[in-house]
């Protein structure tokens, strides 16, 4: 599969405690974002977070060591996430989402570029 380098980054941030159709949510999303062919997706456990309701979620304190943070990152075409995103809303019913825009340096094996180096200015150049 090619991937072009503009693309969109979906974020997707809720609950451990989050599930669609008897699933932990992060592995339903996982699921249909593979039987869509996305590009890929990967599942991202917090240590410590809050949301929407201010409560703090963490792994320090006993009695509120359920429901951490997840989130899920899918990169992908901006066709493809636009035509995922209904069917998202349609799994979730409460979180975040986020959507940016992101180059695609190398996917899979195989380079498709040099990658850029941080900072060349001229006077590094000439060095």
């Amino acid at each position: 599969m090619q991937m072009p380098r503009d693309a969109v980054l979906l974020r997707i941030f809720f609950g451990e405690d989050d599930r669609h159709n008897r699933l932990p949510l992060h592995e339903a999303i996982v699921l249909k974002a593979r039987e869509l062919r996305l590009a890929g997706a990967t599942v991202l456990r917090g240590h410590v977070g809050f949301g929407h309701s201010s409560r703090i979620h963490t792994t320090k304190i006993l009695r509120l060591s359920r429901d951490l943070p997840v989130i899920v990152e899918i990169v992908d075409t901006p066709d493809k996430i636009d035509a995922f995103l209904p069917v998202l809303d349609r799994m979730m019913t409460s979180g975040l989402v986020t959507m940016e825009k992101v180059q695609v340096l190398q996917y899979g094996a195989g380079r498709r570029e040099q990658l850029p180096l941080r900072a060349r200015t001229p006077e590094a150049s000439s060095a």
